[in-house]
């Protein structure tokens, strides 16, 4: 009976671990999507090619219930493999951080030219697809971006401008497809 609670209570962590259930959104009569718990209004459609320049998965925060995954993405000039060797990049706390001892390209390029983006997966099978992502996949992203509000007041909101850096700037994205380049 003991190595049965040890296996269930190993069970129950490696669950919670793992992301728990993946919950697909609900469609409401709005437009609105459900999750328990949340609601998430789309803000407009969005689709990108990409390189994966950093991954970063969460687990233990409250965005973790929604968002499992950061990818910290680069297109344009930040794809290039040339500029893309000159940097150091790296993710914590929801934060993308770069850092450069000689810059390939305009500090403002890449702002514009890369983002951290919260990934919610929409369904099972964009969760399955965002678990095989790697850092410099080049991937071609398909999705909507999306403000979050919980039943408790607590709030998430997208980025709305491409050329932002800074609190607020990452992307929040409904993750609907994944495609390999």
């Amino acid at each position: 009976m003991r190595n049965l609670s040890f296996f269930l209570i190993a069970l129950a962590a490696a669950w919670w671990y793992l992301g728990g259930s993946n919950t697909e959104a609900v469609v409401l009569p709005d437009g609105t999507l459900n999750y328990p718990d949340y609601r998430i209004e789309t803000v407009e459609t969005f689709a990108i090619d990409a390189r994966v320049l950093s991954r970063e998965d969460y687990h233990s925060d409250r965005e973790a219930e929604l968002s499992p995954t950061d990818l910290a993405l680069g297109w344009g000039p930040m794809a290039e493999d040339e500029v893309r060797a000159a940097f150091e990049i790296s993710q914590r706390n929801r934060w993308y951080y770069w850092k450069a001892e000689r810059m390939p390209i305009a500090r403002a390029q890449v702002a514009a030219y890369s983002a951290n983006m919260h990934m919610i997966p929409a369904n099972e099978l964009a969760s399955a697809a965002l678990a095989r992502v790697r850092v410099d996949d080049r991937v071609r992203l398909k999705g909507r971006l999306v403000d979050v509000n919980a039943s408790d007041g607590w709030r998430w909101r997208t980025s709305r401008s491409r050329s932002d850096s800074g609190k607020g700037a990452c992307e929040l994205l409904l993750l609907e497809h994944i495609e390999w380049l």
